[in-house]
Protein backbone atom coordinates (compact mmCIF):
# COMPACT_ATOMS: atom_id res chain seq x y z
CA UNK A 1 0.00 0.00 0.00
CA UNK A 2 3.25 2.43 0.90
CA UNK A 3 4.70 1.84 -2.82
CA UNK A 4 0.73 2.60 -4.55
CA UNK A 5 1.32 5.75 -2.23
CA UNK A 6 4.68 6.60 -3.11
CA UNK A 7 3.39 6.24 -6.67
CA UNK A 8 0.62 8.32 -6.78
CA UNK A 9 2.57 11.08 -5.17
CA UNK A 10 5.43 10.67 -7.44
CA UNK A 11 3.63 10.73 -10.23
CA UNK A 12 0.45 12.94 -9.47
CA UNK A 13 1.58 16.45 -7.64
CA UNK A 14 5.31 15.87 -7.21
CA UNK A 15 5.46 15.68 -11.10
CA UNK A 16 2.97 18.43 -10.96
CA UNK A 17 4.92 20.46 -9.69
CA UNK A 18 8.04 20.11 -11.98
CA UNK A 19 6.40 20.34 -15.19
CA UNK A 20 2.65 21.03 -15.47
CA UNK A 21 2.84 20.82 -19.28
CA UNK A 22 3.88 17.29 -19.06
CA UNK A 23 2.15 16.50 -16.32
CA UNK A 24 -0.72 17.08 -18.66
CA UNK A 25 0.50 14.51 -21.26
CA UNK A 26 0.93 12.04 -18.55
CA UNK A 27 -2.86 11.95 -17.34
CA UNK A 28 -3.94 11.48 -20.47
CA UNK A 29 -1.13 8.21 -21.19
CA UNK A 30 -3.00 4.93 -21.72
CA UNK A 31 -2.88 3.03 -18.16
CA UNK A 32 -0.48 0.28 -19.62
CA UNK A 33 2.40 2.97 -20.41
CA UNK A 34 1.70 6.01 -17.86
CA UNK A 35 4.06 4.59 -15.05
CA UNK A 36 6.97 3.53 -16.76
CA UNK A 37 6.84 7.25 -19.09
CA UNK A 38 6.18 9.19 -16.15
CA UNK A 39 8.72 7.81 -14.19
CA UNK A 40 11.36 7.81 -16.61
CA UNK A 41 10.64 11.35 -16.69
CA UNK A 42 10.95 12.05 -13.04
CA UNK A 43 13.94 10.20 -13.31
CA UNK A 44 15.52 12.44 -16.25
CA UNK A 45 14.41 15.25 -14.47
CA UNK A 46 16.04 14.46 -11.39
CA UNK A 47 19.23 14.14 -13.50
CA UNK A 48 18.43 17.35 -14.82
CA UNK A 49 18.40 18.97 -11.50
CA UNK A 50 21.30 17.78 -10.63
CA UNK A 51 23.38 18.81 -13.79
CA UNK A 52 21.87 22.36 -13.47
CA UNK A 53 22.04 23.41 -9.78
CA UNK A 54 24.88 25.99 -10.70
CA UNK A 55 25.63 26.92 -7.17
CA UNK A 56 27.07 23.31 -6.50
CA UNK A 57 30.49 22.89 -8.37
CA UNK A 58 30.44 21.41 -11.82
CA UNK A 59 33.21 18.83 -10.48
CA UNK A 60 30.54 17.68 -7.63
CA UNK A 61 27.68 17.82 -9.84
CA UNK A 62 29.32 15.43 -12.72
CA UNK A 63 30.00 13.17 -9.60
CA UNK A 64 26.85 13.20 -8.30
CA UNK A 65 25.63 12.69 -11.63
CA UNK A 66 27.44 9.51 -12.16
CA UNK A 67 27.16 8.47 -8.77
CA UNK A 68 23.22 8.44 -9.59
CA UNK A 69 23.55 6.86 -13.26
CA UNK A 70 25.04 3.66 -11.26
CA UNK A 71 22.51 3.32 -9.15
CA UNK A 72 19.98 3.68 -12.08
CA UNK A 73 22.06 0.91 -14.22
CA UNK A 74 21.95 -1.19 -10.72
CA UNK A 75 19.90 -1.40 -7.45
CA UNK A 76 23.25 -2.91 -5.82
CA UNK A 77 24.97 0.37 -6.21
CA UNK A 78 25.44 2.61 -2.99
CA UNK A 79 22.37 5.29 -2.47
CA UNK A 80 23.18 8.58 -3.36
CA UNK A 81 22.68 11.59 -0.67
CA UNK A 82 20.92 14.59 -2.01
CA UNK A 83 20.46 16.43 0.97
CA UNK A 84 23.41 19.26 -0.18
CA UNK A 85 21.89 19.56 -3.23
CA UNK A 86 18.30 19.61 -2.31
CA UNK A 87 19.58 22.66 0.17
CA UNK A 88 21.06 24.63 -2.70
CA UNK A 89 17.49 24.47 -5.02
CA UNK A 90 15.25 27.85 -5.06
CA UNK A 91 12.69 25.65 -6.78
CA UNK A 92 11.14 23.70 -3.54
CA UNK A 93 9.67 21.32 -5.93
CA UNK A 94 12.99 20.38 -7.00
CA UNK A 95 14.23 20.05 -3.98
CA UNK A 96 11.32 17.57 -3.27
CA UNK A 97 12.29 15.86 -6.31
CA UNK A 98 15.76 15.14 -5.17
CA UNK A 99 14.82 14.09 -1.78
CA UNK A 100 12.30 11.32 -2.93
CA UNK A 101 14.79 9.84 -5.18
CA UNK A 102 14.83 6.88 -3.31
CA UNK A 103 11.33 6.32 -4.04
CA UNK A 104 11.38 6.76 -7.69
CA UNK A 105 13.86 4.43 -8.11
CA UNK A 106 12.45 1.51 -5.81
CA UNK A 107 9.65 1.93 -8.35
CA UNK A 108 11.91 1.22 -10.94
CA UNK A 109 12.82 -1.50 -9.45
CA UNK A 110 9.35 -2.81 -9.32
CA UNK A 111 9.07 -2.53 -13.15
CA UNK A 112 9.11 -5.40 -15.09
CA UNK A 113 12.56 -6.84 -16.81
CA UNK A 114 11.89 -5.80 -19.83
CA UNK A 115 10.21 -2.30 -18.90
CA UNK A 116 12.62 -1.51 -16.62
CA UNK A 117 15.47 -1.78 -19.27
CA UNK A 118 13.92 0.41 -21.17
CA UNK A 119 13.88 3.00 -18.57
CA UNK A 120 17.34 2.36 -18.05
CA UNK A 121 18.42 2.26 -21.44
CA UNK A 122 17.04 5.86 -21.97
CA UNK A 123 18.50 7.28 -18.56
CA UNK A 124 21.40 6.38 -19.86
CA UNK A 125 21.68 7.95 -22.98
CA UNK A 126 20.23 10.95 -21.46
CA UNK A 127 22.76 10.87 -18.55
CA UNK A 128 25.37 10.93 -20.75
CA UNK A 129 23.92 13.42 -22.81
CA UNK A 130 24.30 15.71 -19.36
CA UNK A 131 27.52 14.86 -18.52
CA UNK A 132 28.57 15.80 -22.20
CA UNK A 133 26.86 19.27 -21.18
CA UNK A 134 28.35 20.05 -18.24
CA UNK A 135 32.10 19.28 -19.20
CA UNK A 136 31.65 21.70 -22.19
CA UNK A 137 30.06 24.45 -20.20
CA UNK A 138 30.99 23.64 -16.64
CA UNK A 139 31.63 26.13 -14.51
CA UNK A 140 29.28 28.66 -13.16
CA UNK A 141 28.03 30.45 -16.55
CA UNK A 142 31.06 33.06 -16.23
CA UNK A 143 32.44 31.95 -19.32
CA UNK A 144 30.16 31.73 -22.48
CA UNK A 145 30.97 28.58 -24.87
CA UNK A 146 29.20 27.78 -27.86
CA UNK A 147 28.87 24.22 -30.00
CA UNK A 148 30.83 23.99 -32.26
CA UNK A 149 29.18 22.51 -35.01
CA UNK A 150 25.52 21.58 -36.63
CA UNK A 151 26.24 18.06 -35.73
CA UNK A 152 27.20 18.92 -31.84
CA UNK A 153 23.47 20.69 -32.21
CA UNK A 154 21.63 17.54 -33.29
CA UNK A 155 24.09 14.83 -30.92
CA UNK A 156 22.59 17.36 -27.84
CA UNK A 157 19.31 16.57 -29.11
CA UNK A 158 19.27 13.59 -29.45
CA UNK A 159 21.31 12.59 -26.42
CA UNK A 160 18.38 14.65 -24.34
CA UNK A 161 15.06 14.34 -26.58
CA UNK A 162 15.52 12.31 -29.59
CA UNK A 163 16.34 9.09 -27.32
CA UNK A 164 12.87 9.47 -25.72
CA UNK A 165 10.97 9.40 -28.75
CA UNK A 166 12.47 5.94 -29.38
CA UNK A 167 12.06 4.89 -25.96
CA UNK A 168 8.40 6.41 -25.82
CA UNK A 169 7.99 4.22 -29.46
CA UNK A 170 9.49 0.50 -27.81
CA UNK A 171 6.81 0.82 -24.96
CA UNK A 172 3.50 2.03 -26.87
CA UNK A 173 4.72 -0.45 -29.34
CA UNK A 174 5.25 -3.10 -26.86
CA UNK A 175 1.75 -2.47 -24.91
CA UNK A 176 -0.28 -0.61 -26.85
CA UNK A 177 -0.48 -1.94 -30.75
CA UNK A 178 1.92 -4.74 -30.60
CA UNK A 179 0.21 -5.97 -33.60
CA UNK A 180 -0.09 -2.68 -35.75
CA UNK A 181 1.39 -3.15 -39.78
CA UNK A 182 3.84 -0.15 -39.69
CA UNK A 183 6.95 1.19 -41.58
CA UNK A 184 8.82 1.03 -37.94
CA UNK A 185 11.73 2.15 -39.61
CA UNK A 186 9.99 5.38 -40.52
CA UNK A 187 8.01 5.27 -37.57
CA UNK A 188 11.50 5.21 -35.18
CA UNK A 189 13.32 7.62 -37.13
CA UNK A 190 10.39 10.27 -37.02
CA UNK A 191 9.59 9.79 -32.93
CA UNK A 192 13.58 10.96 -33.00
CA UNK A 193 12.89 13.71 -34.78
CA UNK A 194 9.83 14.62 -32.93
CA UNK A 195 11.91 14.18 -30.18
CA UNK A 196 14.32 16.40 -31.49
CA UNK A 197 12.33 18.93 -32.82
CA UNK A 198 10.53 19.10 -29.35
CA UNK A 199 14.38 20.18 -27.58
CA UNK A 200 15.69 22.76 -30.45
CA UNK A 201 11.92 24.65 -29.41
CA UNK A 202 13.34 24.70 -26.07
CA UNK A 203 16.84 25.94 -27.24
CA UNK A 204 15.46 28.09 -29.47
CA UNK A 205 12.82 29.56 -26.65
CA UNK A 206 15.37 29.84 -23.76
CA UNK A 207 18.74 31.29 -25.63
CA UNK A 208 18.73 34.39 -23.46
CA UNK A 209 18.51 32.68 -20.67
CA UNK A 210 21.27 29.82 -21.74
CA UNK A 211 23.77 33.03 -23.02
CA UNK A 212 23.09 34.71 -19.29
CA UNK A 213 24.20 31.02 -17.78
CA UNK A 214 27.36 30.40 -20.23
CA UNK A 215 25.60 28.07 -22.51
CA UNK A 216 25.20 29.09 -26.34
CA UNK A 217 23.81 26.05 -28.49
CA UNK A 218 23.96 27.87 -31.75
CA UNK A 219 26.94 26.55 -33.71
CA UNK A 220 30.06 28.55 -33.44
CA UNK A 221 30.14 27.89 -36.83
CA UNK A 222 26.72 29.60 -38.15
CA UNK A 223 27.32 32.52 -36.11
CA UNK A 224 30.82 33.13 -37.31
CA UNK A 225 29.07 32.88 -41.14
CA UNK A 226 27.34 35.99 -39.59
CA UNK A 227 30.46 37.80 -38.55
CA UNK A 228 29.53 37.18 -34.80
CA UNK A 229 30.72 35.76 -32.05
CA UNK A 230 28.89 33.76 -28.96
CA UNK A 231 28.96 37.15 -26.74
CA UNK A 232 27.61 39.09 -28.99
CA UNK A 233 24.14 37.15 -28.70
CA UNK A 234 24.37 39.20 -25.27
CA UNK A 235 23.35 42.54 -27.04
CA UNK A 236 19.72 42.39 -28.47
CA UNK A 237 20.74 44.66 -31.04
CA UNK A 238 22.53 42.51 -33.08
CA UNK A 239 19.28 40.25 -33.71
CA UNK A 240 19.39 41.60 -37.54
CA UNK A 241 22.58 39.80 -38.08
CA UNK A 242 21.77 36.82 -36.51
CA UNK A 243 18.52 36.45 -37.99
CA UNK A 244 20.21 34.50 -40.87
CA UNK A 245 21.48 32.29 -38.83
CA UNK A 246 18.44 31.95 -36.80
CA UNK A 247 15.97 31.51 -38.97
CA UNK A 248 17.27 28.00 -40.12
CA UNK A 249 16.92 26.63 -37.23
CA UNK A 250 13.16 27.50 -36.93
CA UNK A 251 12.62 25.64 -40.06
CA UNK A 252 14.66 22.55 -38.55
CA UNK A 253 12.53 22.91 -35.83
CA UNK A 254 9.27 23.45 -37.62
CA UNK A 255 10.31 20.02 -39.45
CA UNK A 256 11.15 18.14 -36.83
CA UNK A 257 7.46 18.84 -35.60
CA UNK A 258 6.31 18.04 -39.19
CA UNK A 259 8.06 14.40 -38.56
CA UNK A 260 6.28 14.38 -35.40
CA UNK A 261 2.74 15.23 -36.71
CA UNK A 262 3.49 12.20 -39.20
CA UNK A 263 4.34 9.81 -36.52
CA UNK A 264 1.21 10.55 -34.53
CA UNK A 265 -0.77 10.31 -37.45
CA UNK A 266 0.74 6.63 -38.23
CA UNK A 267 -0.47 5.62 -34.68
CA UNK A 268 -3.59 3.33 -34.97
CA UNK A 269 -6.76 5.51 -34.91
CA UNK A 270 -8.44 3.94 -31.91
CA UNK A 271 -5.30 4.78 -29.71
CA UNK A 272 -6.90 8.20 -28.86
CA UNK A 273 -4.65 9.13 -25.85
CA UNK A 274 -1.90 8.82 -27.13
CA UNK A 275 -2.53 10.65 -30.13
CA UNK A 276 -3.34 13.17 -28.15
CA UNK A 277 -0.54 12.75 -25.78
CA UNK A 278 1.51 13.11 -28.65
CA UNK A 279 -0.44 16.03 -30.73
CA UNK A 280 -0.24 18.42 -27.64
CA UNK A 281 3.26 19.16 -27.32
CA UNK A 282 3.71 19.43 -31.16
CA UNK A 283 0.67 22.29 -31.42
CA UNK A 284 2.31 24.09 -28.06
CA UNK A 285 5.83 23.55 -29.90
CA UNK A 286 4.54 25.18 -33.25
CA UNK A 287 2.78 27.84 -31.52
CA UNK A 288 6.08 29.03 -29.29
CA UNK A 289 7.65 28.59 -32.83
CA UNK A 290 5.18 31.28 -34.07
CA UNK A 291 5.94 33.30 -31.52
CA UNK A 292 9.36 33.38 -32.22
CA UNK A 293 9.34 33.99 -35.50
CA UNK A 294 7.58 37.37 -34.64
CA UNK A 295 9.81 38.46 -31.95
CA UNK A 296 13.07 39.20 -31.60
CA UNK A 297 14.55 36.02 -29.51
CA UNK A 298 17.74 37.89 -28.25
CA UNK A 299 15.35 40.18 -25.84
CA UNK A 300 15.39 38.15 -22.05
CA UNK A 301 12.31 39.60 -21.77
CA UNK A 302 9.67 38.96 -21.86
CA UNK A 303 10.35 35.62 -21.99
CA UNK A 304 8.70 34.35 -25.20
CA UNK A 305 6.18 31.65 -23.77
CA UNK A 306 2.29 30.95 -25.02
CA UNK A 307 -0.51 31.40 -22.90
CA UNK A 308 -2.65 29.04 -20.77
CA UNK A 309 -5.08 29.98 -22.99
CA UNK A 310 -3.41 29.37 -25.89
CA UNK A 311 -2.68 25.83 -24.08
CA UNK A 312 -6.28 24.96 -23.46
CA UNK A 313 -7.34 26.01 -26.66
CA UNK A 314 -4.92 23.38 -27.78
CA UNK A 315 -6.36 21.11 -25.61
CA UNK A 316 -9.97 21.67 -26.83
CA UNK A 317 -9.48 21.58 -30.55
CA UNK A 318 -7.98 18.29 -30.03
CA UNK A 319 -9.96 16.16 -27.87
CA UNK A 320 -12.91 17.26 -30.03
CA UNK A 321 -11.06 16.21 -33.39
CA UNK A 322 -9.50 12.95 -32.26
CA UNK A 323 -12.65 10.59 -33.37
CA UNK A 324 -12.46 11.87 -36.49
CA UNK A 325 -9.97 11.06 -39.41
CA UNK A 326 -10.53 14.34 -41.62
CA UNK A 327 -10.96 17.34 -38.74
CA UNK A 328 -7.76 14.93 -36.93
CA UNK A 329 -4.98 14.71 -40.32
CA UNK A 330 -5.41 18.47 -40.70
CA UNK A 331 -5.02 19.69 -37.17
CA UNK A 332 -1.18 18.23 -37.60
CA UNK A 333 -0.18 19.48 -40.86
CA UNK A 334 2.22 21.40 -38.91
Amino acid sequence: MAATDDAEELLGPILRDVSRAFYLTLRVLPAAVRQQIGLAYLLARTTDTIADTDLVPAEKRLHTLRQFRARIRDDAAPPVDFSDLASEQKNPAEATLLLRSADALDMLDQLTPADRGQVQLVLETITRGQEQDLERFGGNGSTLTALQTADDLDDYTYRVAGCVGEFWTRLTRTHCFPKAQLDDTSFVADAIRFGKGLQLVNILRDLPRDLANGRCYLPAVDLAMAGLQPEDLRDPANWPKLQPVFEPWLTKARSHLTAGGRYTLAIPHAHYRLRLACAWPILIGAATLNKLAAANPLLPEPRLKISRTTVRGILWRTIWRVPFRGPWNRLLTI
